[in-house]
C-alpha cells in the first residue's frame, strides 16, 4: 500500500498536468478518429462515439479498419440511423460483443430522431442514450466537448496505480483510482490531457515492461521509486473459464446457396447470421439437425473464447436438395450473395473448416 503520508495537493497536480499535455502535443498517436492537438479543427462527437463503442474489449489495431468502414459508409449518426439492421450487423461482424452494435443503432436513431442528430454535449445527458454508459460518456463528454470529466479505462487506472504505487487489486481498486484520476484531470484542455493519460498507458506505462526511463511522468511516480511498477496494477484472481459444447450445421444446397438462420435478437450473437446449431451448454449436446439430410460428422471442431465461458462447437455438415422446404427462421443465402466475413467469428471458423466438405 502507498504511503499515506504522501501528499498530492493541486498546485502539484497542476504541474503534472502540464507536464503530459506537453508531452502529448509532440508524442499523441495518429488517430484516424482523432483531432490532433493544437489543431483548430473541432472534434466530431459522432466520431469519437462511434471509436469509443468500437474500443471496448477491443484493440486500437483491430478497430481502424471497421471504423474507417463504418464512417466512409455511414458518414453521419442521421446515416447510421437509416441504416438497414442486417447491414450494420455484418459490418460488425469479427468485432465481438454484437450487443454493441445492437445498442449502436439504438443511440444512431435516438440522437436522429431525438435530438436532430446532434448528440448531446453533457455528459449526464450522454448517459441517458441507449448503450452509453459512465466511461463512454465521460469520453464523449471530455473529448468531443472539452467538458471536464474523468475518463477511467484500462490505461488510465494502470497510470494512477503505478503514479500513486496502489497496490488495491482490481476491481476493488476503482474508486481509488478514480480518486486519483479526478484529481489529476485540469478543467485546460480536459479532452486532451484523457487521450493523453490513455496515450500514456498505451505506449510508455505498458502493462509488461514499462518504460519509465522516458515517461514524462518518472519524477513524481512513487511505483518507479518503490520499484513496483511491473506488478501493478494488481487484479484479484480470475475464476477459470467453463467449457462449452455444441453443435453447428453447416449446409448448402446443390446450387450452392448457404444455409442459415438468424439468432434471436437477445443474447450471445444476438441478431446475426450464422449456422442452426444446438445450444451451448456445459453438457454434451443432443444431435438435433435443423432439417432432415445426410448429415456427416467433420470430425473437427470450431473452438472460441467469449468473455465467461470457452466454446466447442462440432461441426456436422450436409448437402441439401435444390428447392428443399425450410424450418421457420432460416434462409438460403444464394453462393454469390454469400461473404463469409459477414459471419461472427466462431461461424466464419465453423465455415474455415466445413467448406472443403461442401465445394461443388
Amino acid at each position: 500500500m502507498r504511503d499515506e503520508t504522501e501528499t498530492h495537493g493541486p498546485e502539484q497536480g497542476a504541474d503534472q498536468a502540464a507536464t503530459l499535455l506537453a508531452w502529448y502535443d509532440v508524442h499523441a498517436r495518429d488517430l484516424p478518429w482523432r483531432v490532433p492537438p493544437l489543431s483548430n479543427a473541432a472534434p466530431d462527437p459522432y466520431r469519437i462515439w462511434l471509436s469509443e463503442v468500437m474500443l471496448q474489449q477491443t484493440t486500437v489495431a483491430a478497430v481502424k479498419e471497421y471504423f474507417q468502414r463504418f464512417t466512409t459508409i455511414w458518414p453521419t449518426v442521421s446515416d447510421l440511423a437509416a441504416a438497414e439492421d442486417d447491414r450494420v450487423m455484418a459490418e460488425w461482424a469479427g468485432l465481438g460483443y454484437y450487443a454493441r452494435a445492437r445498442n449502436l443503432l439504438k443511440c444512431a436513431r435516438v440522437v436522429a430522431s431525438d435530438y436532430d442528430g446532434v448528440f448531446p454535449g453533457t455528459e449526464a445527458e450522454l448517459l441517458k442514450l441507449p448503450g452509453i454508459g459512465p466511461y463512454t460518456a465521460a469520453a464523449i463528454a471530455a473529448i468531443a466537448f472539452d467538458q471536464r470529466a474523468v475518463v477511467m479505462d484500462g490505461n488510465v487506472e494502470r497510470v494512477m496505480a503505478r503514479l500513486h504505487d496502489i497496490h488495491t487489486p482490481l476491481p476493488e481498486a476503482k474508486p481509488e483510482l478514480k480518486a486519483q484520476a479526478e484529481a489529476l484531470t485540469p478543467d485546460h484542455r480536459p479532452g486532451d490531457y484523457a487521450q493523453a493519460v490513455m496515450d500514456l498507458g498505451a505506449t510508455i506505462c505498458t502493462p509488461r515492461s514499462p518504460a519509465c526511463g522516458i515517461c514524462p511522468w518518472r519524477d513524481p511516480c512513487a511505483a518507479r521509486v518503490a520499484g513496483t511498477a511491473p506488478e501493478l496494477p494488481k487484479k484479484t484472481k480470475k475464476k477459470a473459464k467453463p467449457i462449452r459444447l455444441g453443435i453447428a450445421y453447416v449446409a448448402r444446397t446443390e446450387d450452392g446457396a448457404w444455409l442459415l438462420e438468424k439468432r434471436p435478437d437477445q443474447g450471445l450473437l444476438g441478431g446475426m447470421l450464422g449456422w442452426p446449431g444446438t445450444t451451448w451448454a456445459e453438457g454434451e449436446p443432443v444431435d438435433t439437425p435443423p432439417l432432415p439430410a445426410d448429415w456427416r460428422d467433420l470430425g473437427a471442431e470450431a473452438r472460441h473464447t467469449f468473455t465467461h465461458f470457452h466454446l466447442r462447437l462440432a461441426i456436422r455438415v450436409a448437402t441439401l436438395p435444390t428447392g428443399v422446404d425450410l424450418p421457420e427462421g432460416m434462409r438460403l443465402v444464394d453462393k454469390h450473395a454469400f461473404r463469409p466475413s459477414d459471419l461472427p467469428t466462431v461461424m466464419r471458423k465453423a465455415f474455415d473448416l466445413a467448406q472443403g466438405a461442401l465445394e461443388t
